[in-house]
């Protein structure tokens, strides 16, 4: 097992990620920006070193800087956690070079499944369906049009080394084809370095459902299940579940086998999720696989009992999974909620500041991961997460009544939050069936924002109601906060992880 473990990340997974070094008796070592000089994750780890300015590319971005420390250290190993340059293969590559053990995947795994195309490729020779589509990138508009009409319009325009939503178009027709090709390249090129851009058939009114596999160096694999990731704005994740009230165990086993299919495909190892697009008629397509931890693995570790973190450093380290598929079953339901610094009412802008005052919810079956607490300021530099609520129970309907409870115990100030929009997510009608899929948020946005078509309006917090109260008077409170004035000319750097 490592003696040192850096952590090449910040906020609430690098906070994750030294706990479970502290319970396995390995020392942490953080890093941190000027910007994040006295945050938890620095106060948490046992050693924290400043590794440059506040901008990513001069700290949390800058591999040789990170490389170099990681030696001077003597760390024997780096978790990334996710973001930054936890899929990033030419960083991978470095770190066996110099030596050091990567808490991950290997380079060669990262390179296969980074790019869509290559992906798809390999996903369809290894019998893993994949959505109708090319496995080539374009080379031509001409083509592209050829391509499109034998696939049949509507299509999706993707960007080969794309993610989170960038870099990628709807395709109605020729003529939307012909506008869109040039500009789809140039947002390509602009967001990943790359103008490389395929067609995929658009499945109207999908599930965005994901299955957790982990391996380890000796040829073992398992999957943890699946998780339901349909609840997206602009192709981000917001809510998590695990598992799917929509998928059936025989669904479950089709998907599930798939997905170890996939992660064979590629020899992998650690932990990855292997991601589908499944349609009303539970037909399933493989999307693209994240090779790293995700942000909603909490859901999967309250479910099976499982610590993913604690496997990862374990399979780094060269052991066996601690487990076999045999030795899971799926127990209760959990669900995430991500917990951001942003106003939904002012088009979901980012909100800076200090943490004034910090609260968060506890009781039985409420977890929270988290990289703050009161005192903390959010800048402008990275991505607004501030926490992750997640909250278990024997059944969903359990766990959309706990989480509900959870977020009204919230007590932030000094910033705007998006908890009271989640909270209005848990109570649509559609959340509560299970009815939605990935356009819920976008097609019901205005009832979202307004507390209208609630599955019972009777039932909604104090908070909820001023909050109500407040949209009417366009103003804005935070739930049971307060901020006294909107920022409208935030300007984010862009590091939204999936």
């Amino acid at each position: 097992m490592f003696n040192k473990i850096l952590i090449a990340n910040r906020g609430e997974i690098a906070v994750r990620i030294i706990r479970a070094c502290k319970e396995l008796g390995i020392k942490s070592a953080a890093i941190y920006s000027a910007a994040d000089k006295t945050s938890l994750h620095t106060r948490l780890a046992d050693e924290a070193y400043l590794i440059g300015e506040s901008i990513v590319s001069e700290s949390y971005l800058n591999k040789n800087k990170i490389i170099d420390l990681a030696k001077k250290i003597k760390a024997d190993a780096i978790h990334p956690g996710y973001g930054f340059f936890s899929e990033n293969a030419d960083f991978i590559k470095s770190v066996e070079i110099a030596g050091i053990e990567f808490i991950g995947p290997s380079s060669n795994s990262v390179k296969m499944m980074g790019s869509k195309t290559e992906a798809r490729k390999i996903m369809n020779f290894h019998g893993v369906p994949i959505v109708p589509g090319t496995t080539q990138p374009i080379v031509s508009l001409e083509e592209g049009i050829k391509s499109a009409i034998e696939i049949g319009f509507p299509v999706l325009l993707k960007a080969v080394s794309g993610g989170g939503g960038k870099g990628m178009r709807k395709i109605s027709s020729v003529d939307e084809f012909e506008n869109a090709y040039e500009a789809t390249q140039r947002e390509a090129l602009k967001a990943f370095g790359n103008a490389d851009i395929y067609i995929e058939k658009f499945i109207e009114h999908p599930k965005h459902i994901e299955v957790q596999i982990i391996g380890d160096k000796h040829g073992n694999y398992v999957h943890l299940f699946e998780r339901e990731c349909s609840v997206q704005r602009r192709h981000q994740k917001i809510i998590e579940e695990a598992p799917s009230s929509f998928i059936d165990s025989k669904t479950r086993n089709k998907i599930t086998e798939a997905a170890i299919n996939a992660a064979k495909a590629c020899n992998y190892f650690n932990a990855g999720t292997i991601e589908m697009l499944m349609d009303k008629n539970h037909n399933f397509y493989f999307l693209e696989m994240n090779t790293r931890l995700q942000v909603e693995h909490p859901v999967t570790e309250l479910i099976s009992g499982i610590d993913l973190v604690k496997e990862q450093i374990s399979i780094a380290a060269g052991e066996k999974l601690s487990f076999s598929q045999k030795d899971l079953k799926i127990n209760g339901h959990a669900i995430e909620c991500r917990i951001y610094a942003e106003d939904p009412v002012n088009n979901f802008l980012p909100s800076t500041g200090v943490l004034n005052e910090y609260t968060q919810p506890n009781g039985p079956g409420v977890r929270i991961d988290g990289g703050f607490d009161a005192g903390s300021e959010i800048t402008i530099y990275y991505d607004p997460l501030i926490a992750k609520v997640i909250c278990w129970s024997n059944d969903r309907a359990g766990a959309i009544s706990r989480i509900n409870r959870a977020l009204s115990e919230f007590h932030i100030s000094g910033i705007i939050t998006n908890i009271l929009f989640l909270q209005s997510i848990l109570r649509h009608k559609k959340f509560v069936d299970g009815t939605f899929d990935i356009n819920f948020i976008e097609s019901e946005l205005n009832s979202l924002l307004s507390f209208e078509n609630q599955i019972d309006n009777k039932d909604l917090t104090d908070a909820a109601i001023v909050f109500t109260a407040l949209i009417k008077n366009s103003g804005y409170s935070n739930n049971n906060g307060h901020n006294p004035s909107l920022k409208t000319n935030n300007k984010w750097t862009d590091l939204s992880y999936e």
